[in-house]
């Protein structure tokens, strides 16, 4: 094995030995998952022993991120290698945008078919359907996965608490009856059922004040949007774990003789959180703790799969998450009132929206037994936007003049060969921060400092901030004041990233 990976660096593999030996790639890609809600990375009220065997079998980042604190702009990076923040329409999608990755555009998963790979998305899509005209939920929904680079696409739309909560499977909507169409609106009310704010007596989970979670009530939770027809077509909240991982096995066992790239995007952590009754109670830390426990329990059947096919020595498994954690996103559910000293982001400041490390800094693992060392810790610095030209490089593509242009070759970092990853990163909260060594800048910018529907921190303030990781990584000491000229040069080098076409 570790000639083979010596050859990949070099890029002499034979065309037949990579055939027989490219390895597999299993991104597992959680949502809403902090820093601090798993315990191998600390937690202690409550226990994650498949992802725990995942972090003893590879390697453990502590300085992991995405690119932004919110769901659909960190998809974006991760799939196309480029910073939300240079394209229009990159923040959190409706369930019925247009699809914002233009059809045949350069993306990870379509540089993974050129390499020969079969490629699947399976869960959690979340970056748009269609062309731009209204959709039309009753016929085939394209573009879509298929048309930027996946084989095979088994997903909802966009997030479990908004409309349409219907599976697509490459295209076609499960359980679709001509005789019952389907109409999304998010403008206004369609049809006569029941809703959140008009039927709260019919909720199994009462939604929060202002959030928008009042509208059509699907398995007694109110989503935000509007929705009539597609009766059967609907899931309930309780299976959908079991469905994305039974269709994740099922790839992986069509797929055993030919190398593969799974993108399995779960969607336990985020709301509604409405684990499986299997799951419920089991955490005592409400129905988000118990989604935790659901997700591991899914983690573990994917590596039992492995094990399985005999494929777990030719398998890179990635565990990360879109953005950091979130308790009250818009439902009662016990995540507050049951929290019990649990610390989501661990010893992070912030969360999910805001400019802090807690919104950026989440778990990731990478597992390739028999290349990379068992047991290690990493302080790397490193970025989901880099996934696109490590995994290129791993595979020997070069990458074209347009694809990826802010994704760097991590790869010697990715496999634990070497301590150090990237010297900078920009992230992207409430404002842009910028990263270099242990120095974070964060940009001035006005609004609230405290998200109050959500009880997090932004990041926003009109006076620049600095922070020195590598002694404050809880962010609690500005030091601005003391280092003016670093508080330029920083807001210097940030602008000209800004406006570079391309970081790599």
């Amino acid at each position: 094995m570790k000639r083979l990976l010596f050859m990949f660096l070099c890029g002499t593999l034979a065309g037949d030995a990579i055939a027989q030996q490219r390895p597999n790639v299993i991104i597992i890609y959680a949502d809403d998952v902090g820093y601090g809600d798993l315990s191998c990375y600390g937690a202690t009220q409550v226990q994650t022993p498949n992802l725990d065997a995942l972090a003893k079998s590879g390697i453990r980042f502590t300085n992991g991120h995405t690119t932004s604190a919110t769901c659909t702009p960190s998809r974006y990076a991760l799939l196309t290698g480029q910073y939300p923040w240079r394209k229009k329409g990159t923040g959190v999608l409706p369930g019925n945008a247009a699809m914002i990755i233009p059809p045949g555009s350069p993306t990870l998963a379509s540089m993974m078919q050129q390499a020969g790979y079969q490629t699947a998305l399976v869960g959690k899509w979340h970056l748009g359907l269609g062309d731009g005209s209204p959709i039309n939920w009753n016929t085939a929904i394209k573009p879509g996965p298929n048309e930027v680079g996946f084989n095979y696409a088994f997903f909802f739309p966009a997030t479990a608490d908004r409309v349409p909560t219907v599976f697509v499977e490459n295209g076609s909507i499960i359980g679709a009856d001509p005789d019952d169409p389907i109409e999304v609106n998010y403008q206004a009310k369609v049809g006569n059922e029941p809703t959140g704010k008009e039927n709260p007596e019919l909720l199994k989970i009462q939604s929060s004040p202002g959030q928008g979670h009042n509208n059509t009530i699907v398995n007694g939770i109110g989503r935000i949007g509007w929705m009539k027809g597609g009766s059967r077509a609907r899931w309930t909240d309780e299976e959908v774990a079991y469905a994305f991982t039974d269709k994740a096995i099922e790839f992986m066992e069509a797929n055993r003789k030919k190398p593969f790239l799974l993108c399995f995007n779960l969607s336990d952590i985020h709301v509604p959180r409405m684990p499986a009754t299997a799951f419920k109670g089991k955490s005592k830390l409400g129905y988000r703790g118990d989604a935790i426990l659901q997700m591991d329990w899914s983690v573990g059947r994917i590596m039992d799969k492995l094990r399985q096919l005999g494929l777990e020595k030719n398998t890179i498994v990635l565990f990360s998450s879109d953005n950091g954690p979130v308790l009250d996103d818009g439902y009662v559910d016990g995540a507050v009132t049951q929290q019990n000293g649990h610390q989501p982001a661990g010893p992070l400041r912030g969360g999910k929206y805001s400019a802090f490390e807690g919104g950026t800094r989440v778990p990731w693992i990478v597992s390739w037994p028999g290349t990379v060392k068992a047991g290690g810790t990493s302080d790397a610095l490193i970025s989901q936007v880099d996934l696109y030209a490590t995994f290129a490089k791993l595979t020997g593509q070069k990458l074209p003049e347009n694809a990826a242009p802010d994704s760097h070759d991590m790869l010697p970092a990715f496999l634990g060969k070497k301590p150090e990853g990237r010297s900078w990163l920009v992230l992207q909260g409430g404002s842009l921060s910028l990263v270099q060594g242990n120095w974070k800048y964060i940009t001035p910018s006005k609004g609230a400092k405290l998200m109050k529907e959500v009880n997090i921190e932004s990041g926003n303030d009109e006076v620049p901030q600095l922070y020195d990781l590598r002694a404050d990584v809880g962010e609690k000491q500005n030091l601005a004041a003391q280092h003016p000229d670093k508080v330029k040069a920083m807001a210097e080098e940030l602008d000209r990233l800004k406006n570079a076409s391309q970081t790599r």
